[in-house]
């Protein structure tokens, strides 16, 4: 069902390999959507609420309506939720709220550089933000902890919240999408999805909802290209794409384990990449065999199948597993699984990953929900720059400067000197006039 990358033997013929070219992917262009996506946000724009019932019926089939969902319903759908559903939503943001008030950490602290200068560091939560829970293929109630639970421990004062109507309730999110903002306190909700949400947050649109300072959350192609059409007028987390795992697996993992691992994000999208790296041929036989056999009896056949076949799925073969470690950094996975006889060892030499899950009893589907850990993760390789979505994600950090007389005046010179040295006196100027009042630009 995966097709098959052989690396083997190929270092040892003194071949130079480039693990971030050789490794699947998908076909992402993000590029492309941006120009189709383009027309949409500055429609919105442009015409505001009139734009988003337009697509709404266009892309979503149905037109709410409200777009901002009624407190009522934040209400009734928490009211309407099972026991079990509410007791496991609870044990989530629990475990989420743990870990990011640990991420918090130092939100202050000073340094004196000489006596009496002193620079003082604020941690400052971003004032409005705008957070996007998917809809389409698979209501993403989870998301919606990821994105609330730190930004309320950052100390966002202005949340609001955005994910696609739905046909089958009347317009409105998902029930468990709209139970979960209830029960995390966030009453600014919309039923817009899509680019034209992203949009709506970007420029704000009269009469229903202000423009917000950052935009977080994963989304589709179409979300990814809004959120970098409008980088720069507002922040983003980060473009997160579809769906990616990684299992590095030595002949100790269990293929029952792997297989279902791989299918359980394969179940996401078709677009979702499933990579097993493992130097075993045991293993890669026996995974190939219970993937034939799992597959079958999953919900969501067709898109696991269409994603596990695809370019961006593969069985990458190394000759050992230092091997398996250089291919698992140049892929940069988001969710990356170390199923080996000493994972913890093995973990410790991955440095580009989104999320890294060590030993057989810390699957993905784990960090989707309850770990603690976020599912906001970077795709597409960005693990080699960026992080997932965390309590800093909402934190912007302002310096403060305070300088005594005696200490401007111990360093005024060496100003002046700067200054002049890059031609711009008025600088230099604006130090000396503290001494001397008369002093004039030069």
């Amino acid at each position: 069902m995966l097709r098959v990358i052989n690396l083997r033997g190929r270092r040892a013929a003194g071949e130079r390999l480039d693990y971030a070219a050789i490794v699947p992917r998908a076909e992402f262009d993000v590029a492309a959507a941006t120009e189709s996506v383009r027309p949409i946000c500055e429609d919105v724009a442009r015409r505001g609420i009139a734009a988003l019932a337009d697509y709404s019926v266009r892309f979503d089939r149905v037109l709410p309506t409200n777009f901002r969902v009624p407190t009522t319903a934040l209400e009734n759908a928490a009211a309407r939720l099972h026991p079990d559903l509410r007791k496991a939503f609870g044990t989530a943001i629990e475990r989420r709220r743990r870990v990011c008030e640990t991420e918090l950490g130092d939100t202050g602290g000073e340094v004196s550089v000489a006596p009496g200068a002193v620079i003082r560091r604020r941690m400052i939560p971003v004032s409005r933000v705008g957070l996007y829970v998917p809809g389409g293929l698979a209501p993403l109630a989870s998301s919606v902890i990821m994105n609330v639970v730190p930004a309320k421990v950052a100390g966002v004062g202005s949340i609001a919240l955005a994910s696609p109507p739905q046909i089958e309730y009347g317009g409105l999110p998902h029930p468990n999408i709209l139970a979960l903002c209830h029960i995390l306190g966030v009453d600014e909700v919309y039923a817009v999805g899509g680019a034209q949400a992203i949009a709506m947050f970007g420029y704000g649109v009269p009469g229903l909802c202000r423009q917000v300072d950052l935009i977080t959350g994963p989304g589709n192609i179409y979300v990814v290209a809004a959120k970098r059409l409008l980088k720069g007028r507002v922040s983003i987390d980060s473009e997160a794409g579809p769906t990616e795992i990684a299992v590095l697996a030595d002949v100790t993992a269990d293929p029952v384990h792997v297989a279902a691992d791989l299918i359980s994000q394969a179940e996401h999208d078709p677009l979702a990449a499933a990579v097993l790296i493992t130097d075993s041929d045991e293993l890669a036989e026996g995974t190939q065999a219970e993937l034939s056999a799992q597959v079958p009896s999953t919900k969501h056949v067709e898109r696991i199948v269409q994603s596990l076949a695809g370019r961006q799925s593969a069985i990458v073969m190394v000759d050992d597993l230092e091997q398996g470690v250089e291919v698992a950094n140049g892929y940069a996975a988001e969710h990356l699984e170390v199923q080996t006889a000493d994972p913890e060892r093995v973990a410790s030499k991955i440095v580009n990953a989104g999320a890294i899950f060590v030993g057989p009893w810390s699957p993905v589907s784990l960090g989707d929900y309850c770990a603690g850990s976020t599912h906001i993760l970077p795709t597409g390789r960005c693990a080699c720059h960026s992080s997932g979505l965390n309590v800093r994600s909402f934190l912007k950090m302002v310096q403060v400067v305070s300088y005594t007389r005696a200490a401007f005046a111990d360093v005024a010179r060496k100003v002046e000197v700067f200054a002049d040295a890059e031609d711009l006196p008025a600088h230099g100027a604006a130090i000396a006039r503290r001494f001397f009042p008369t002093t004039r630009n030069q």
